[in-house]
């Protein structure tokens, strides 16, 4: 679905292939779009994304036995992540999550979210839930930046707090989001009214803003993304997703075994890391390169992305037993680069019970 932003004065649509289309890329100068929403206030197009919703008085208990997330905890008026999984506990759908007006809305990568509304559909049975794609009723608008309180005030909009949501004038929400900028929240606005919205904000004080630069806030912010930074054999541990989209004090779903197996043990397989990237801009590794440590691959590529201070980075997935200081080659096909993973990005393991939970898993 092609955004009318793309016909905005200085919107710049994105390169063949890129994995955001229908939305502008930038519009002008990425480097000062990323500034504007680390030192002030920017808004992103992202009604590319796919929303669906679960209407019925069963939504909640419903959700909470197909998904990694407690949602029979979750209050009306408030927002999530969440996750479903395999049988073997690996990621097929991430999803965040509004519960407001009697509905739950699930905004979502748009490439999967025909199978994810397939899946919620096949498990309905005699559960009293209406799943249905709303993704031509609505659309998401972005606001990251330090300045997002004053912004609001000037559209006439309530602030909620963190994973809070708030009614919008003339329909839809606004859900305030712990990432990708140290402030920032989502508006899910009747999709008719986006270049509407996007003047209020725009003539607010947002600086407009495109994919390049809140790929890289996403990035710089360890954030992953389904389908960029995972593959078909991912567990939420691996891309920091425990916490956010997996709340451990709940059982009963599907891959629910493998999440408290390896909480209790502490260490997945792999684990997501900041790695900074040597080289020119014109030389850069793409989504699904390996990752090298000598001739061996020890890793996949997911996102990557040029920040404004950091340079080229990217999110890989590496393997948990390669040292934070090797020396890693990344890339293929004439665009590898040397690459050194930030210290900083690298998660704890998980509290558990360490040997003796390993030990009780071949029982």
């Amino acid at each position: 679905m092609t955004s009318p932003l793309l016909a905005v004065p200085g919107a710049v649509a994105p390169f063949e292939g890129a994995v955001d289309q229908g939305v502008p890329w930038h519009f002008g100068d990425p480097f000062a779009e990323q500034r504007s929403a680390a030192r002030s206030v920017a808004v992103f197009d992202r009604s590319h994304r796919a929303v669906l919703a679960v209407s019925g008085p069963d939504r909640l208990t419903w959700l909470h036995s197909l998904t990694s997330q407690h949602f029979e905890a979750l209050g009306e008026d408030r927002g999530s992540e969440a996750l479903i999984l395999d049988v073997q506990g690996r990621v097929e759908h991430h999803a965040v999550v509004a519960n407001t007006g009697g509905t739950v809305y699930l905004d979502t990568e748009a490439a999967t979210a025909g199978a994810l509304l397939a899946y919620l559909t096949r498990m309905v049975f005699w559960s009293k839930v209406e799943p249905r794609d709303a993704t031509s009723e609505f659309a998401v608008l972005s606001v990251v930046g330090p300045e997002i309180a004053g912004l609001f005030d000037k559209v006439g909009v309530s602030l909620p707090d963190v994973l809070g949501v708030t009614a919008l004038p003339g329909g839809g929400f606004a859900r305030r989001m712990p990432w990708p900028g140290h402030d920032a929240a989502d508006l899910v606005v009747p999709r008719g009214s986006v270049p509407e919205w996007w003047r209020k904000l725009t003539d607010g004080g947002a600086r407009p803003a495109g994919s390049w630069a809140f790929e890289a806030l996403r990035v710089e912010a360890l954030r992953p993304r389904l389908g960029v930074d995972t593959d078909e054999k991912t567990i939420p541990h691996e891309v920091n997703w425990v916490g956010s989209a997996v709340h451990l004090d709940k059982g009963c779903y599907r891959g629910q075994e493998t999440v408290s197996k390896v909480h209790n043990v502490g260490r997945p397989p792999r684990r997501m890391l900041l790695l900074h990237l040597d080289g020119s801009r014109e030389v850069q590794p793409e989504t699904g390169d390996p990752v090298l440590a000598g001739d061996r691959v020890v890793g996949r590529v997911g996102s990557v992305a040029l920040h404004h201070e950091l340079g080229t980075i990217a999110l890989a997935l590496v393997k948990r037993s390669v040292p934070v200081e090797a020396e890693l080659l990344v890339g293929a096909e004439g665009r590898v680069v040397q690459a050194s993973v930030d210290p900083d990005s690298v998660p704890p393991d998980t509290p558990g019970l360490g040997r003796q939970a390993a030990r009780n898993l071949g029982r």
